[in-house]
């Protein structure tokens, strides 16, 4: 067996390589070994829809019609969001958009600009 580092996010140890990435087969996790060493595990990581890692301050695009909770009103595909700010949980990015107030939404219903 290879000597093959174990997942650094639920710490399995059935990971493999896939070219230049270690893939975690029960949790999904991606890394390489130059990733492990610049992030820490306190480090909150966000991605959008992309795959791109969002960071606070960002600038990104709504690419899905979303109900807004509590609201009649729909923000609509292309709602332009700036100056993000990373939170932890279900809904992990915190803003203001013009028009609706301040809000939460979820990574995986936008994409960086």
């Amino acid at each position: 067996m290879s000597n093959l580092p174990n997942c650094p996010k639920c710490h399995s140890e059935y990971t493999y390589e896939d070219r230049s990435l270690f893939v975690c087969p029960e949790c999904g996790h991606e890394w390489t070994l130059e990733m492990e060493t610049e992030h820490s595990d306190d480090q909150l990581i966000v991605k959008d829809a992309n795959g791109n890692v969002l960071s606070d301050g960002d600038t990104v695009t709504v690419i899905k019609d979303l109900k807004v909770k509590g609201s009649s009103s729909v923000l609509k595909i292309g709602t332009k969001v700036k100056n993000i700010r990373l939170v932890d949980g279900d809904h992990n990015i915190d803003c203001k958009i013009t028009g609706f107030g301040p809000m939460k939404l979820k990574s995986e219903f936008v994409k960086k600009l």
